[in-house]
Formats: C-alpha cells, sequence, structure tokens
C-alpha cells in the first residue's frame, strides 16, 4: 500500500533535502513536483539551486497552479515515489492567481487532497509550518496563514508519516523518520 509522508518545518530547516534524499532511496522513475514560479530574482535564484540540488535523479514537473493534475498525470507514469515541493508555495500562487476568487482557491485545495487520498505510489510532501509565528498584521497575510495551516492539518491527516524538521534534522511527529526507502516497492 503506497504512502504518504509530510516533512514540515520553518524556513531553511532542512525539508526540503530531508525529502530529497528520502525519495532518493526509491528506484528510479522518481517524480519531482515542484511549485515555484521565478517572481523575481530572489526565487529565481532558490529554483535554480534547487534544480542544481536534485541533478539528474527526478522527472520534474514544474506545475504552480494545477497540483492535483500534475499528481494524476504522474501516477500514470508508475513511479516509485512523488516528491512535491512546497505546499506553501503553492497556496501563495493560488491566492496570488485567484485573489477574489476564494472558491477557485477552496477548490484546488480540495482536488490536491482528493488526489492523495489514496495515492497510486508513495508520496512525499513538502510544506513550510506557518502557525508557529508571529500573527501576521494585515487580512491577506492571516489570511495565507489559514489557508496553509488548514492544508497542512488535512495533508497531515491523510499522511502516515509526519515529520518535523528542526535545525536540520528531521523529528517523527506521526509515524517513523526512516519512513519509505521504496518499502511499498516490495509488494
Amino acid at each position: 500500500m503506497a504512502s504518504v509522508t509530510l516533512i514540515t518545518g520553518g524556513c531553511r530547516s532542512g525539508k526540503s533535502l530531508y525529502a530529497q534524499e528520502l525519495a532518493c532511496l526509491y528506484p528510479q522513475e522518481r517524480r519531482f513536483i515542484a511549485t515555484a514560479v521565478a517572481f523575481d530574482s530572489e526565487m529565481g535564484e532558490r529554483i535554480k539551486k534547487h534544480r542544481q540540488e536534485r541533478g539528474g535523479q527526478f522527472l520534474t514537473v514544474e506545475e504552480p497552479y494545477n497540483l492535483a493534475s500534475a499528481i494524476i498525470t504522474a501516477y500514470r507514469e508508475n513511479p516509485s515515489v512523488i516528491l512535491i515541493d512546497c505546499l506553501t508555495v503553492w497556496v501563495g500562487n493560488l491566492l496570488y492567481r485567484y485573489e477574489n476568487e476564494p472558491s477557485s482557491v477552496e477548490k484546488s485545495i480540495n482536488d490536491f487532497l482528493s488526489a492523495i487520498e489514496n495515492p497510486l505510489c508513495d508520496l512525499v510532501i513538502v510544506t513550510n509550518e506557518v502557525g508557529m509565528g508571529i500573527v501576521p498584521d494585515n487580512a491577506s497575510a492571516r489570511y495565507f496563514r489559514d489557508c496553509a495551516g488548514s492544508l497542512n492539518r488535512n495533508t497531515a491527516l491523510r499522511s502516515g508519516n509526519v515529520i518535523l524538521c528542526v535545525c536540520g534534522i528531521p523529528v517523527a511527529i506521526k509515524g517513523d523518520c526512516g519512513v519509505g526507502r521504496g518499502e511499498s516497492q516490495k509488494k
């Protein structure tokens, strides 16, 4: 049976690197779904760095908006694992694109949650923990925090493993830090 592993943590906590290391324990035919958009030069540099870190270990799909569709398409390709990085960046993209359409944001999130409900291969999903900081001083930032927090909570409910990265150290919140390792491929 396929598993879902959610990896969360603060900024620069090591979650993306840990997720890549975990996914690389699977046999080839790994998929990487990247959600970032280079809106400015800083983000462009971050994307470039992440691409270099991945090297040729994954077939990468860049999908900043229709994450559910990207997952379903990847399922058809029968990979051993799909790594999704990152949910909070994706939520930011949705809020930017559908600024005055909260129902479109909600539909996209619900479609994603449906796509991971009964995964056809193991999933490793990266997100940021956004609920441990200062309460934002404006409505847009609070809406983002609330959307991301709700998405994280609902993704964790569908996950067999939830890992919190703190200072580069993975800590199991639910399940096991050494999850996956291609075990679902031993069927």
